[in-house]
């Protein structure tokens, strides 16, 4: 990303992605100590601290709008904003969604930041790679997110303890746990559904759930 001539902030290149310490430390490499610069940055508010060395720069510097689906790639990764963030960003359910919740291929972490929470669940390399979709806004720049049929797939995947013995079972759990309109399901591509259950975990549930899109 180029820096805009209107800003002579160095910071303003990094634009809203997240940026690394070592990143950051090339842009002062010319200061006696770019550790201690880094620091007082994030005391001033120019930098914000989602963790420990990855920050993003202020929106007063570049003067434009987070987006916490892009933080929660590159927060942690590889992985893929799904579950309730998914199925609330197509309007599946009514719920507004406070924490970013994605899955990943590495252990399951949480993390709180100035920007709100994060979560991840850890799922299989050869589920993850499954029904991902690259969002990309206003050409400027891209996250990665699960279409709408693996964000149902993910619910049913990671929530525990939940057991679906039928197609009818999986539309009550659709429509009075999840609260999804089922007519906005009739567009699934099934074959999405398919893959994922042809992977093993939860194969009972996804299933029932081909099964019922099916029809």
């Amino acid at each position: 990303m180029k820096v805009s001539r209107r800003h002579s902030n160095p910071l303003a290149q990094f634009g809203i992605i997240p940026v690394g310490f070592n990143e950051l430390a090339d842009v002062f490499a010319d200061y006696e100590s770019p550790h201690k610069k880094i620091a007082s940055l994030e005391k001033e508010g120019a930098l914000v601290r989602l963790k420990k060395g990855t920050y993003l720069v202020s929106g007063e510097i570049h003067g434009q709008t987070f987006s916490r689906e892009l933080i929660a790639n590159n927060l942690y990764g590889p992985s893929y904003v799904s579950l309730e963030s998914a199925l609330a960003h197509y309007g599946l359910i009514p719920e507004r969604v406070h924490a970013v919740r994605s899955m990943t291929t590495k252990r399951a972490r949480k993390f709180a930041t100035p920007l709100g929470d994060f979560e991840y669940v850890t799922v299989l390399a050869k589920y993850h790679a499954i029904g991902i979709r690259q969002q990309i806004i206003e050409k400027q720049y891209a996250y990665l997110i699960a279409s709408p049929e693996k964000a149902v797939c993910d619910m049913i995947v990671a929530t525990r303890g939940l057991r679906l013995q039928s197609p009818k079972a999986v539309r009550a759990w659709l429509e009075e746990d999840m609260r999804v309109d089922f007519d906005a399901l009739a567009a699934f591509d099934t074959k999405i559904i398919r893959q994922c259950a042809a992977c093993g975990k939860k194969k009972s549930e996804l299933t029932h759930l081909y099964k019922l899109l099916k029809k």
